[in-house]
């Protein structure tokens, strides 16, 4: 069997605040909020799925008492953002306005565009360079 290229990408983490993490990538980043629940039961979490409706991934924060791992990001985990074109300033002004701390990550990505870490602290690089897995 092999996968269908096009499969649905799921990014899955914890997080300590979704209302926070909701601001952030909502307000600052203009992801739509495409599910959220409510976790009641044991083994259960809260949980909020964060996305484009027509892309082919989105972003799953699950929070609560339960979780079997606290966020713990570190200066690697990043989520990157291929803009082919400069980063807007009015959008790096949102992303720090809903919660964000723009923050240097080294010569190449400081190069390339702009890191803001979110509320969690995990890594968002708006580059502005493209990106292409086909071979041409």
């Amino acid at each position: 069997m092999t996968i269908d290229p096009r499969a649905h990408l799921r990014l899955a983490r914890p997080s300590r605040d979704l209302a926070a993490a909701e601001r952030f990538y909502v307000d600052g980043l203009g992801l739509h909020v495409l599910h959220r629940a409510t976790g009641g039961g044991p083994g259960e979490h809260d949980l909020l799925m964060l996305g484009w409706p027509d892309a082919s991934w989105h972003l799953e924060l699950v929070a609560g008492h339960d979780l079997a791992a606290p966020p713990s990001p570190t200066d690697e985990d990043l989520l990157v953002l291929y803009l082919a074109g400069p980063v807007d300033d009015a959008l790096v002004g949102r992303l720090t306005e809903a919660g964000g701390t723009r923050v240097s990550q080294g010569p190449y990505w400081n190069r390339w565009g702009v890191t803001v870490a979110d509320p969690d602290g995990y890594r968002l690089v708006l580059s502005t360079r493209s990106w292409s897995n086909s071979a041409d």
